[in-house]
């Protein structure tokens, strides 16, 4: 099997392995959301990604902080145009930020 083969082999497994995180996560997370939206007030914060967006963005967050489990997602958050909520093997939460094009423009310790 060739070098390129293999590496692309990798790379879909990480996705995978991200998305299936963020599925239990998802599955499991449940309350309110904490918004302070009046009646007929929207939020894009509060929209979770979906489709190509969300594999696009969590993998690209997943690649910045190294792995995690995906515990958020939100489209337009803080400035940026996706933002990723990633547990870390060491209990802290980041949160990555993503452009337009699903490249990192910054990171944060999530505190929420």
């Amino acid at each position: 099997m060739r070098s390129s083969t293999r590496i692309l082999l990798g790379l879909a497994a990480a996705t995978g392995i991200g998305l299936g995180s963020y599925g239990v996560a998802s599955a499991t997370s449940a309350g309110p959301t904490g918004d302070d939206d009046g009646p007929g007030e929207t939020d894009d914060s509060d929209t979770p990604l979906s489709g190509s967006a969300l594999d696009q963005a969590v993998a690209a967050a997943l690649a910045h902080t190294g792995g995690g489990e995906v515990t958020d997602t939100e489209v337009g958050d803080d400035g940026a145009a996706y933002g990723v909520e990633i547990r870390l093997p060491d209990g802290s939460q980041v949160e990555v930020n993503l452009d337009e094009g699903f490249t990192v423009i910054g990171s944060e310790a999530d505190d929420d």
